[in-house]
Protein backbone atom coordinates (compact mmCIF):
# COMPACT_ATOMS: atom_id res chain seq x y z
CA UNK A 1 0.00 0.00 0.00
CA UNK A 2 1.25 3.45 -0.90
CA UNK A 3 1.82 5.82 1.99
CA UNK A 4 2.61 9.53 1.83
CA UNK A 5 3.99 11.68 4.63
CA UNK A 6 4.29 15.46 4.53
CA UNK A 7 7.03 17.25 6.43
CA UNK A 8 7.96 20.88 6.85
CA UNK A 9 7.79 23.85 9.17
CA UNK A 10 4.56 24.46 11.01
CA UNK A 11 5.17 28.20 11.19
CA UNK A 12 6.51 30.50 8.50
CA UNK A 13 6.96 34.26 8.56
CA UNK A 14 5.35 36.47 5.92
CA UNK A 15 7.45 37.01 2.78
CA UNK A 16 9.46 33.84 3.42
CA UNK A 17 9.51 30.75 1.23
CA UNK A 18 7.65 27.71 2.45
CA UNK A 19 9.22 24.35 1.64
CA UNK A 20 7.35 21.08 2.15
CA UNK A 21 8.50 17.55 1.40
CA UNK A 22 6.40 14.48 0.72
CA UNK A 23 8.04 11.14 1.39
CA UNK A 24 6.47 8.23 -0.44
CA UNK A 25 6.67 4.60 0.62
CA UNK A 26 5.15 1.45 -0.84
CA UNK A 27 5.57 2.67 -4.40
CA UNK A 28 7.97 4.59 -6.60
CA UNK A 29 7.28 8.12 -7.77
CA UNK A 30 8.76 7.13 -11.13
CA UNK A 31 6.28 4.32 -11.78
CA UNK A 32 4.36 4.86 -14.99
CA UNK A 33 1.91 6.60 -15.29
CA UNK A 34 1.33 8.08 -11.87
CA UNK A 35 1.34 11.75 -10.92
CA UNK A 36 1.99 13.36 -7.59
CA UNK A 37 0.42 16.52 -6.34
CA UNK A 38 0.12 19.12 -3.62
CA UNK A 39 -3.26 20.33 -2.43
CA UNK A 40 -4.15 22.67 0.40
CA UNK A 41 -7.18 23.62 2.43
CA UNK A 42 -7.38 26.98 4.12
CA UNK A 43 -9.59 27.43 7.20
CA UNK A 44 -13.22 27.45 6.21
CA UNK A 45 -12.45 26.89 2.53
CA UNK A 46 -12.45 24.02 0.10
CA UNK A 47 -9.59 22.03 -1.31
CA UNK A 48 -7.23 23.90 -3.63
CA UNK A 49 -5.01 22.03 -6.05
CA UNK A 50 -1.57 23.65 -6.27
CA UNK A 51 0.88 21.68 -8.37
CA UNK A 52 1.63 18.28 -9.88
CA UNK A 53 4.67 16.35 -11.05
CA UNK A 54 4.38 13.31 -13.25
CA UNK A 55 6.24 10.00 -13.08
CA UNK A 56 8.61 11.30 -15.78
CA UNK A 57 9.15 14.73 -14.23
CA UNK A 58 6.71 16.95 -16.07
CA UNK A 59 5.29 19.74 -13.91
CA UNK A 60 1.96 21.53 -13.89
CA UNK A 61 0.78 24.43 -11.75
CA UNK A 62 -2.41 26.12 -10.71
CA UNK A 63 -2.59 29.33 -12.73
CA UNK A 64 -3.40 31.34 -9.63
CA UNK A 65 -0.25 30.12 -7.84
CA UNK A 66 2.13 29.50 -10.71
CA UNK A 67 4.22 32.62 -10.15
CA UNK A 68 5.00 31.59 -6.56
CA UNK A 69 5.11 27.80 -6.74
CA UNK A 70 7.70 25.23 -7.64
CA UNK A 71 7.40 21.46 -7.49
CA UNK A 72 10.39 19.15 -7.78
CA UNK A 73 11.45 15.63 -6.90
CA UNK A 74 14.34 13.58 -5.58
CA UNK A 75 13.98 10.14 -7.08
CA UNK A 76 16.84 8.75 -5.00
CA UNK A 77 14.85 9.49 -1.86
CA UNK A 78 11.42 8.85 -3.41
CA UNK A 79 10.35 12.34 -2.36
CA UNK A 80 8.76 15.33 -4.01
CA UNK A 81 8.87 18.88 -2.74
CA UNK A 82 6.77 22.02 -2.90
CA UNK A 83 8.16 25.50 -2.57
CA UNK A 84 5.83 28.48 -2.17
CA UNK A 85 7.47 31.88 -2.16
CA UNK A 86 6.42 35.23 -0.73
CA UNK A 87 3.93 33.68 1.65
CA UNK A 88 1.23 35.73 3.35
CA UNK A 89 -1.24 34.89 6.12
CA UNK A 90 -3.59 33.91 3.31
CA UNK A 91 -1.36 30.89 2.69
CA UNK A 92 -2.20 29.48 6.12
CA UNK A 93 -3.69 26.07 5.45
CA UNK A 94 -3.40 22.34 5.85
CA UNK A 95 -1.15 21.11 3.06
CA UNK A 96 -1.58 17.64 1.61
CA UNK A 97 0.45 15.59 -0.80
CA UNK A 98 -1.23 12.91 -2.83
CA UNK A 99 -0.89 10.42 -5.61
CA UNK A 100 -3.32 11.75 -8.16
CA UNK A 101 -6.61 10.00 -7.83
CA UNK A 102 -6.11 7.83 -4.81
CA UNK A 103 -3.66 8.03 -1.93
CA UNK A 104 -3.25 11.06 0.34
CA UNK A 105 -0.98 12.03 3.18
CA UNK A 106 -2.46 12.99 6.53
CA UNK A 107 -1.75 16.67 5.92
CA UNK A 108 0.44 19.17 7.70
CA UNK A 109 -0.69 22.46 9.20
CA UNK A 110 1.22 25.52 8.04
CA UNK A 111 0.62 28.87 9.67
CA UNK A 112 1.98 32.09 8.21
CA UNK A 113 2.45 34.65 10.95
CA UNK A 114 5.02 37.07 12.23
Amino acid sequence: QVQLQESGPGLVKPSQTLSLTCTVSGGSITTSYYAWSWIRQAPGKGLEWMALITYDGKTYYSPSLKSRTSISRDTSKNQFTLQLSSVTPGDTAVYYCSRWGDYWGQGTQVTVSS
